[in-house]
């Protein structure tokens, strides 16, 4: 049996989940994660085989929690969920140790074909993310100036885009305004733009924000 959790900040979509699996008699769904640090507690009491993670949480973020994951369990399976477009995070979650990324518009066998795939050891990406990370390997980046941002600071870009004032950002990610600030001023200098708005229209254009 694969025991999984799943971590979502949305109550209906564990449960839209966990009703997706419950025809899959070889896994099962132990426990549920609202936030990146009552995953991390659930991880740490063991007995997990497969996570199940979002990207967008509050207090640790998704990507902030996967990280801190690898540190700990370096060969735990986590397969992200998210809206986001695979070009946005995908390549981003890989690199940062991630075992598979699919979108949660994906159809429901996918999701029980990607969480055997992981748990097997293997890596769950869709086709079209398979061949972009292979020319990426072949070309080195595609060059668009948001790909020289680390993630943070890609984090922060993005969280700009869609609106949000520095301290709203420094509240979702517990740090100081100051050290926001600083993030902004490092996107604005590696992007080389002016302003927010710069940034957003950008972000906009690019489908970097829903």
């Amino acid at each position: 049996m694969i025991k999984t959790v799943i971590a979502d900040d949305h109550p209906i979509v564990r449960a839209g989940l966990k009703q997706i699996l419950v025809d899959a008699s070889d896994i099962e769904v132990t426990a549920e994660a609202g936030d990146g640090h009552e995953l991390l507690k659930l991880i740490r009491k063991g007995g997990i085989d497969v996570v199940l993670l979002d990207l967008t949480m509050p207090g640790l973020m998704g990507l902030d929690a996967l990280k801190q994951m690898r540190v700990e369990n370096p060969n735990l399976p986590i397969l992200v969920l998210s809206m986001h477009p695979e070009d946005q995070y995908g390549i981003r979650v890989l690199k940062a140790g991630a075992s598979g990324y699919l979108m949660k518009s994906a159809a429901p066998d996918q999701l029980v074909v990607a969480i055997r795939k992981v748990y097997r050891g293997g890596k769950y990406v869709s086709p079209s993310l398979a061949e972009k990370m292979a020319f990426g390997l072949q070309t080195g980046t595609s060059g668009l100036p948001h790909e020289a941002l680390s993630d943070r600071e890609y984090q922060v870009l993005c969280m700009i885009a869609s609106g949000k004032t520095v301290k709203e950002i420094a509240g979702e990610l517990s740090l100081s305004e100051k050290t926001i600030s600083t993030y902004r001023t490092r996107i604005l200098e590696k992007m080389n733009m002016k302003s927010s708005a710069e940034l957003t229209h950008y972000a906009i254009k690019l489908n970097l924000v829903d």
